[in-house]
């Protein structure tokens, strides 16, 4: 767990891992809705990119003063998440976020709190304070914030999510005509493809070949002529 109170680090859109990589935070990419709404602190709050702003809880996500309140991200699709970081309300009320558990999954269950847990925040974080939490690939759309057997507002001021996109493997076995060319096939039939399954707006889709179309050769074998003299 790591805590930052660094005001230079308002801006969530982008991070780096240990190797310099640049990584995208999923959070921005998705919706978020929570189990009631404190006056204008709407669940959104806690996606707009901004760890922290001035005035009261501003840029910040509550609920109403509840048991076991939740908040859940809906990441639009699945991903193995690596990292969620979770930023404190500044301006006081710091407990409110300490027993919130972080349950990553696709089941809509329990409002998406039954999903297996990454994390609890077990131990205050300060006033202002991002406390990262690793969740070792742990795959899922939905990404909530729980606090079980808890009644207080549930506050979060920026949750952020980093991980990376499920990429899922199709093989098809084709037979070509004997007449068909091989190189027009290999210029045409991928961008075919990808049309017919609705993927040409898709960017992060790649349809490759695992190995170029040949044409199999194939001889039928003669059947054997039987001769047999005439009997006389």
């Amino acid at each position: 767990m790591r805590v930052e109170t660094e005001a230079a680090k308002r801006k969530t859109n982008k991070k780096r891992d240990e190797d310099g990589e640049t990584l995208e935070n999923l959070a921005l990419r998705g919706n978020a809705v929570q189990s009631s709404t404190f006056y204008t602190w709407g669940a959104a709050s806690a996606i707009d990119g901004i760890r922290y702003a001035p005035g009261p809880a501003s840029s910040c996500s509550i609920t109403l003063n509840e048991l076991n309140a939740w908040w859940r991200l809906d990441l639009q699709d699945y991903y193995y998440i690596n990292k969620v970081t979770i930023t404190n309300r500044a301006d006081g009320f710091s407990e409110r976020m300490t027993g919130v558990e972080i349950r990553i999954g696709n089941s809509l269950e329990n409002n998406g709190n039954n999903n297996p847990r990454c994390a609890v925040v077990s131990s205050p974080v300060p006033a202002g304070g991002t406390v990262s939490f690793l969740c070792d690939g742990m795959g899922g759309r939905y990404v909530n914030m729980f606090l079980p057997k808890i009644q207080t507002h549930l506050t979060l001021c920026e949750v952020e999510v980093y991980g990376t996109a499920y990429r899922r493997k199709i093989f098809l076995r084709m037979q070509l005509a004997s007449s068909v060319d091989p190189a027009a096939v290999n210029n045409t039939f991928l961008h075919q493809l990808q049309s017919a399954l609705g993927l040409s707006l898709v960017s992060d889709v790649k349809l490759s070949w695992t190995r170029l179309p040949y044409q199999e050769v194939t001889h039928k074998a003669k059947k054997a002529t039987r001769f047999c003299a005439d009997k006389k």
